[in-house]
């Protein structure tokens, strides 16, 4: 007995050791991360500090406030120069990244892209553009990390298609932005690099998981971004954050070369597809982005890309819309501000000459749990629990990473336990532990099947209507941090249009006033329950913070899309 009690008291303790081994080891993985960022922060305000030195009488505030259009305007005729433009807008994303911790890191190769684009004889749409990119799209030489230790090892080989046009159009990638872990939730938060704050309020989100680029654009750190979008992740921190934003049909740009984790959980070959997206602070600057990516090197890069250039008559078209509208999906209900901004906006379309149309999506709720989550899902999460492999859990993932650890046979207890309860206490199913999985290939089969089946039956609404584009809701304001891992079923008014696999585009064009927040205080959701009683929390104190709509058009119609999106924020302006 003694020998077989000190082989156990042995084999703990070199369980213990062992554990204590490895922690130890992703610990310093992280730090040695976080040292490299700072060594690249420290470095570039020292090249920032030896230009101001250089040029002591520069005006960086008069370039920071100019427009896309009119900064590419002005290098391309000689009035400004590229290098002056890029340091302005460097020294101002160093000042921003101090205080919402957005960057993940700095490009230091801008300088030679920078020397690159001066010598270019043509000069393209985004001429000297500065631009910022979301961490996990493909830049040579560097880290595409996706919040997680695992990811830390390999820097990227190749520049990613979008990267290489960006670069051919004369843009200049200056800094990458961090994301939360697994780029699987809506705040921005990862235990590497930390939580990244709101630039308009340091007590909220600036939502995710393109939040990182929300915050440095917001905070004036940057002008034009690229993001990537499979259930909001575009459009949410272009809500918290008051910027305009634009997820594309998916397969209108290229991902090639930009690695989305380990598994296949967010590729084009899963039915709900990430899209990769302009975000900048007005309308005009995602078009001038989409006119520059969608050029035939694009297509000549990435064969797969249809091969359909920019129509700017479209966008640049001024006849009447038939707008379907609605200011609730009827599954997750909104912040009074929310709906009040949808109604405001439904109202100045209608005074301006457009047509309004009531529009009522279908089965948001099934679309929902069996059709979105399930995607993700249709394995219990066992694929998406794998990339957290010797890693450590953000405290925000916690919630979403405990429901999938439950055993299959736990959640289909507590599935039976809880659907009772929907019906006698109104309760609506907001947990991905009640999700349904897919047991057999034919399951999964069948699932697609039901994807494509449910986009034949809106498409069939829409044209029953004859609509043009709609007008709907967004999710925000800002929710306070820590909030969007609790609340990860609120996405229902951004993840239609994942499912969809529509173009659908944010735009700011109110701010949460004094009345907004009284009304707050009696709202019920549907059923005042837990999840609706949270999301009350979650936006609480949102005065002065931005307030968006969302604009939708069919797939392949993102000028149309954009082109409502300018009529909206023309409107917004004028009120």
């Amino acid at each position: 007995p003694s020998a077989a009690l000190t082989l156990l008291c042995g084999s703990a303790t070199a369980v213990v050791v062992w554990k204590w081994l490895r922690k130890r080891q992703i610990q310093k993985k992280m730090e040695e991360a976080q040292r490299t960022r700072d060594e690249g922060v420290k470095k570039m305000a020292k090249a920032v500090q030896q230009f101001r030195e250089q040029v002591p009488s520069v005006k960086t505030d008069a370039i920071l406030s100019l427009p896309l259009l009119e900064l590419t305007g002005r290098m391309q005729e000689g009035s400004l120069s590229p290098r002056t433009v890029l340091y302005a807008y460097l020294e101002k994303a160093l000042e921003v990244t101090q205080q919402t911790n957005c960057l993940r890191h700095f490009i230091p190769e801008c300088e030679k892209q920078l020397q690159e684009v001066q010598r270019q004889r043509e000069k393209g749409l985004l001429y000297g553009t500065p631009i910022s990119i979301k961490d996990h799209i493909g830049h040579k030489g560097h880290l595409s990390t996706c919040g997680l230790v695992q990811c830390l090892g390999t820097p990227v080989q190749e520049d990613s298609v979008l990267v290489k046009i960006l670069k051919r159009q004369g843009a200049i990638p200056f800094a990458m932005t961090n994301v939360p872990q697994s780029l699987f939730n809506y705040d921005c938060s990862n235990p590497i690099f930390g939580q990244t704050l709101n630039p308009l309020n340091h007590q909220k989100s600036p939502g995710g998981s393109s939040g990182g680029e929300g915050a440095l654009i917001a905070g004036g750190g940057s002008l034009l971004g690229i993001g990537s979008d499979i259930g909001g992740s575009i459009r949410l921190p272009s809500s918290f954050c008051g910027l305009c934003g634009l997820k594309p049909t998916a397969e209108r740009l290229s991902a090639w070369h930009t690695p989305l984790l380990n598994v296949g959980v967010c590729s084009h070959l899963t039915p709900v597809p990430c899209a990769l997206g302009p975000m900048a602070r007005d309308v005009d600057s995602l078009a001038l982005c989409m006119k520059a990516l969608l050029c035939q090197e694009l297509f000549q890069l990435d064969p797969t890309v249809p091969p359909i250039p920019f129509n700017e008559e479209v966008y640049s078209s001024s006849a009447p819309l038939r707008v379907g509208y609605y200011d609730t999906d009827g599954y997750f209900p909104l912040p009074p501000c929310m709906r009040r901004a949808v109604q405001e906006t439904r109202g100045a379309l209608q005074a301006a000459g457009h047509q309004l149309v009531p529009f009522s999506p279908p089965r948001i709720h099934y679309v929902m749990t069996e059709l979105f989550l399930k995607t993700f899902f249709a394995d219990g999460g066992r694929a998406w629990l794998d990339v957290f492999t010797g890693d450590i859990v953000d405290p925000n993932l916690k919630p979403q990473v405990n429901c999938c650890k439950i055993p299959w046979l736990g959640k289909k207890l507590l599935a039976l336990i809880l659907k009772p309860l929907q019906f006698l206490l109104l309760l609506k199913l907001k947990n991905i532990a009640t999700i349904s999985t897919c047991r057999s290939v034919k399951e999964m089969w069948n699932h697609h099947h039901q994807i494509e089946a449910y986009r034949t039956e809106f498409i069939a609404r829409w044209r029953e209507l004859r609509l043009d584009v709609v007008l709907c809701p967004v999710l925000g304001p800002a929710f306070t941090t820590g909030y969007p891992g609790k609340l990860l079923t609120a996405i229902s008014s951004t993840m239609l249009y994942n499912v969809l696999n529509f173009p659908a585009g944010v735009v700011p064009v109110s701010m949460v006033t004094e009345a907004d927040e009284e009304e707050l205080k009696l709202y019920r959701g549907y059923c005042d329950d837990p999840w609706d009683q949270m999301l009350k929390q979650a936006v609480a104190g949102a005065v002065g913070l931005p307030v968006a709509v969302q604009c939708v058009a069919l797939p392949w119609q993102e000028e149309l899309c954009l082109r409502f999106m300018k009529e909206v924020e023309t409107l917004s302006r004028e009120k």
